[in-house]
């Protein structure tokens, strides 16, 4: 059988600034690999006051401190040992929620911990098409505190108590602000708002009480900074971000619940339906360095992080780790931020894929009256 063939495009879709990263993470950012360097020179008969030995030296002692620090700030927020790891999770007692789990990065995120024997609740308006046997529906609109607060009583009566909250449903309508009618920014904030928050007064409660349990919540490179035909979406999402400090606090402080770990991500733009409809340039620069992100990315992210056990941010792709500083910056390179990176154009022509409600029609209908307004 042939192999299959790679055209030159399909080869570099793949190479970016995050590959890059990985590389030197492991290479010329790591103080094991770059330790052998002047340890090769010395075994050339060059000694530790010499230029080729002592530099090397001074670049490896510099990694060790900073990810030395890094490591250590991450072991201080979750209460860690320097010498002893937490014990492994015990996936099969384990009772994941999932909400939005029907579709996209949820339907993934559920289908792939079904297959580690775990119990996964999806709460959605639509019921998730799956064969796994371990993966259990409730219809359920999340913006509704009380349709959550009944669905969350047959959860526990049928299931148990929730141990995993996977915070992530959105909705995005990809409109001008005074474009927006109150229903877009009713929806937009209550399912990607205040269902965080009516999830959290359901299962949290049960998690502070045992001082055990993982929350985890999906935001965006949008809740970071403004963008042009999204002014309802990065209001939920910068919400979102706060919420999750805030959260990290009162566990910490006031709950007096450590254990119970918190870990938001903070992900720039997934090829998934919600957004399949905005534009970004294709030139190789803008892919390379502002990559969009694969699904199963993301789904990767979040069973390492219940895997790892520890309460941290996730900012993906490595691009995402600038976004906080153009804050910082003076107007003039702020806007040439916006400008390079396509922030204020990408949602020109968006059309709303899913989350529609009834009021909005089908889809089909939508792309008619969008063509005959062109």
């Amino acid at each position: 059988m042939e192999a299959p063939a790679y055209t030159a495009g399909q080869v570099y879709d793949s190479f970016d600034i995050d590959l890059v990263i990985k590389v030197m993470n492991n290479t010329l950012l790591s103080p094991f690999f770059c330790f052998l360097i002047p340890v090769f020179f010395m075994f050339q008969g060059y000694t530790t006051s010499d230029l080729p030995v002592l530099v090397p030296f001074g670049w490896v002692g510099a990694l060790a401190a900073f990810w030395g620090l890094k490591w250590y700030s991450r072991l201080y927020r979750n209460q860690g040992s320097l010498l002893f790891g937490p014990a492994a999770l015990d996936w099969g007692e384990q009772i994941v929620v999932v909400t939005g789990g029907s579709s996209g990065i949820g339907e993934l995120i559920a289908n792939t911990l079904a297959v580690r024997n775990v119990t996964v609740v999806v709460l959605d308006v639509n019921p998730i098409v799956t064969e796994n046997y371990n993966i259990v529906y409730y219809k359920c609109d999340v913006s509704k505190w009380e349709e959550v607060e009944a669905v969350s009583k047959k959860i526990v009566e049928e299931l148990g108590h929730p141990t995993v909250l996977i915070n992530n449903a959105g909705v995005v309508q990809g409109k001008l602000l005074i474009d927006l009618s109150p229903e877009d920014v009713q929806q937009t904030i209550g399912v990607n708002t205040l269902a965080h928050f009516w999830t959290l007064k359901a299962f949290l409660p049960e998690m502070i009480k045992n001082k055990a349990g993982h929350i985890i919540t999906v935001s965006s490179v949008a809740g970071l900074v403004g963008m042009a035909q999204m002014t309802d979406y990065n209001a939920s999402k910068a919400a979102t971000i706060s919420l999750h400090e805030s959260l990290r606090y009162e566990l910490d402080k006031r709950y007096l619940a450590p254990e119970v770990r918190t870990t938001l991500l903070v992900p720039g733009h997934i090829q998934t339906p919600l957004f399949s409809t905005t534009h970004f340039p294709q030139n190789f620069l803008f892919k390379f360095f502002v990559p969009s992100l694969q699904p199963i990315t993301i789904a990767k992210a979040v069973i390492a992080a219940l895997d790892e056990q520890h309460s941290r941010t996730i900012y993906l792709p490595f691009y995402v780790n600038f976004v906080p500083v153009l804050r910082l910056l003076p107007s003039f390179l702020r806007d040439f931020a916006q400008w390079l990176s396509y922030a204020d154009y990408a949602m020109d022509g968006f059309v709303k894929v899913s989350g529609r409600r009834q009021d909005e029609g089908p889809l089909v209908k939508q792309e008619k009256q969008t063509s005959k307004a062109e």
